[in-house]
């Protein structure tokens, strides 16, 4: 069982990214898109993953299906950033 006080460390965490990826989406700190669409679409996989490991409590479980799931994200999201570019 994950604590209150942690989930709620973890949401604020999620909040700062959600925030930090709209700040990259409306011009801050990049000067081309393709980059600031990049940084989003790295922070977007930074929160899939702390869901999946939170929320879902993968956390937790099993070794193997722990290293599934980060497995998962890890190659979805390189395959994403790739094609992309």
């Amino acid at each position: 069982m994950v604590s209150p006080k942690r989930l709620t460390l973890v949401w604020l965490l999620l909040l700062g990214a959600t925030a930090l990826s709209w700040a990259f989406g409306h011009g801050a700190m990049f000067v081309t898109p393709l980059n600031a669409g990049t940084a989003i679409v790295l922070i977007a996989f930074f929160k899939i993953r702390v869901v999946i490991l939170e929320f879902m409590e993968i956390r937790h479980a099993p070794a193997l299906m722990r290293i599934a799931c980060e497995a998962w994200v890890l190659g979805i999201c390189a395959g994403v950033v790739v094609l992309s570019r």
